[in-house]
């Protein structure tokens, strides 16, 4: 068999070469590049974010859903460790002595369902170490829950993506995405421990049925089962969302009006189906808080008597029986008046932080041609609305606690479309503009998104964030404390979501009194045997808190007399102390455990 030339071997390499240069540069290996380098940008991304700006988890509500996640894993049931005195009340009123500490697990009633099945799965499937080291500032399940958020923050930002390119073009869908993933809010709401991310995901889902639908009456027109279908995918969503965080489900409100206004003769079966499937997904789980506790909504049905002047702080929660009389009409127009003018000078302006929301505020003044980008503006202008007003109502002392990395941060879930609608606006101006030159469009946009993503990029930065959110939250000294406990004893502390969490043990919030109230819990529930204090009552300020605060500080009171005076009120029941970590932290026991062989 003759040999083949050396020239037609090198022209048909050549040629070889050719053709994959030119299916890298402009044929169907385009797309594959740029997705497969889209993704390890992504994930350098990621691994740099985690590795430079990770800190323990701070927020209450996330604790708690993962240690109610933990008890749902190890099969014992939606009970939780984190224990309210308002909640101890509410059961006992709804059950009877039965369902008293001392005899049953506690029912939990701040967490609903979704979030914490999820964390659950999760932790069937992934190893979990629960166990800390005295000297470890990380601990391992908050990192594998962060990953899990991050994994649900990156498919919201595929959806929205998508839904940008449908409604506008792939340039506001990549300036849409890379928004997205430059802010530095969303960032830190991703390594929270919070549902946040999940709910993006949730809104995305809602807002794809939507435009769905709104399109179904035009392009071309569809059948009456394509808008059952997507009303029932938009009330799931809605529904699941509302299982969530409760107030999520004020979002049916502008569903509803999109669904009755946009969708011609289609509404009334399409209206039907959205609020039929909705219903039938929150009612089960209503039905059970109302025969757990009395109440639809446990403890966040209380979100709106907070932070009232006869309910400051968390003093409704840490009471055993709060008379809700005492609160004057006034006082919840007062609540929504003062928030939303917080909201509407600060949280607005900077929602999701980053100035691209000033395009979306001026876009308003912007007709479009296309009807369906028109009334998606309308309904998300809509949900701000709404959003805004549950947001003032429902402010507690969990959003003075963190101003913008709460549960409370409601704004913050409207930021894709908001993201969305600047971007659109951005590049409607920018193609008025004449340009002297082709390049200066790029250079402009370039500009456009990195000052957008102006925050993430200073934040990782240096220096270094300290993984540690001290005070309070210092897992080793949370752990090693709660655990000298037995797992059926009941410790007090002030941040028992942190105890229930780190320790695994049952922990009731300190009552309003060292008295009363305090005693009512260890005789009629159970015997408390150990008392934790930290930074959120040692810390606090002496004239204003301490000598003045009320039965909101009266165990801050109680820690002055402790470490300075050695003072303890006649047959407290614990009075064994360990100095450890005086005079930051006050531990007190029934005896001094710590002591005992095999500590």
């Amino acid at each position: 068999m003759p040999a083949c030339h050396p020239r037609r071997i090198q022209q048909q390499t050549m040629t070889g070469i050719q053709e994959l240069i030119h299916k890298l540069e402009e044929g169907e290996w385009v797309k594959i590049v740029k997705l497969a380098t889209g993704i390890l940008a992504l994930t350098a991304l990621t691994v740099w974010y985690d590795f430079h700006e990770y800190r323990n988890v701070s927020a209450p509500d996330a604790m708690e859903a993962a240690q109610l996640a933990r008890n749902l894993a190890s099969g014992k049931g939606y009970t939780t460790q984190c224990i309210r005195p308002l909640t101890l009340r509410l059961v006992e009123k709804q059950q009877g002595v039965g369902a008293r500490l001392s005899r049953a697990p506690h029912p939990d009633l701040a967490s609903p369902p979704v979030y914490p099945l999820i964390l659950a799965g999760l932790m069937k499937v992934v190893p979990f170490r629960y166990e800390l080291g005295p000297t470890s500032l990380t601990y391992q399940p908050e990192m594998v829950i962060a990953l899990l958020n991050q994994g649900l923050f990156f498919l919201a930002a595929a959806l929205f993506f998508f839904l940008a390119r449908r409604l506008f073009d792939d340039s506001v869908a990549v300036a849409t995405v890379i928004l997205l993933l430059g802010s530095d809010v969303l960032w830190k709401f991703s390594v929270s421990g919070l549902s946040t991310m999940l709910l993006l995901v949730l809104l995305a889902g809602l807002c794809w049925s939507l435009v769905l639908l709104e399109q179904g009456t035009r392009e071309p027109p569809r059948g009456m089962v394509w808008f059952v279908v997507w009303a029932g995918i938009a009330g799931l969503a809605l529904g699941v969302g509302a299982l969530t965080r409760y107030s999520f489900g004020w979002l049916l409100l502008p569903a509803l009006v999109f669904c009755a206004v946009w969708l011609g003769p289609k509404r009334l079966p399409a209206c039907g189906v959205l609020v039929a499937v909705f219903l039938l997904v929150v009612t089960p789980w209503l039905v059970r808080n109302h025969q757990v506790s009395g109440t639809f909504f446990g403890v966040q049905g209380f979100a709106l008597h907070q932070e009232t002047p006869p309910f400051p702080d968390a003093r409704l929660e840490r009471s055993l029986d709060p008379d809700l009389a005492k609160i004057a009409l006034e006082d919840y127009f007062r609540k929504l008046l003062v928030n939303g003018s917080e909201i509407l000078q600060n949280d607005l302006p900077k929602l999701g932080g980053s100035w691209v929301t000033a395009f979306f505020l001026v876009g308003l003044l912007l007709p479009f041609r296309s009807p369906t980008l028109g009334r998606v503006r309308l309904f998300l202008v809509m949900a701000l609305a709404v959003l805004a007003v549950v947001q003032a109502l429902g402010h507690t002392h969990l959003s003075a606690d963190s101003l913008t990395i709460n549960s409370e941060n409601l704004l913050v879930l409207m930021a894709p479309l908001v993201f969305m609608f600047g971007a659109g606006m951005f590049f409607i101006l920018l193609d008025q503009v004449n340009l002297p030159f082709p390049e200066a469009r790029r250079f402009i946009v370039g500009t456009f998104l990195t000052v957008g993503c102006g925050g993430l990029i200073f934040t990782l930065l240096p220096p270094r964030t300290y993984p540690v959110a001290y005070p309070p939250y210092l897992p080793p000294w949370v752990h090693e404390s709660a655990r000298l406990l037995q797992k059926n004893e009941l410790m007090m502390s002030d941040m028992p979501w942190a105890v229930a969490w780190y320790g695994d043990r049952a922990c009731v919030w300190t009552t309003l009194d060292v008295s009363k109230d305090f005693y009512s819990i260890y005789d009629d529930q159970k015997a408390v045997s150990g008392l934790y204090l930290t930074p959120l009552t040692t810390d606090a300020r002496i004239l204003t808190q301490v000598i003045k605060g009320g039965p909101d500080w009266v165990w801050g009171r109680f820690a002055v007399d402790v470490l300075l005076r050695t003072n303890l009120p006649t047959r407290f029941p614990l009075r064994d102390a360990r100095s450890r970590y005086i005079p930051d932290q006050l531990l007190l026991f029934d005896r001094p455990r710590w002591k005992e062989p095999g500590r």
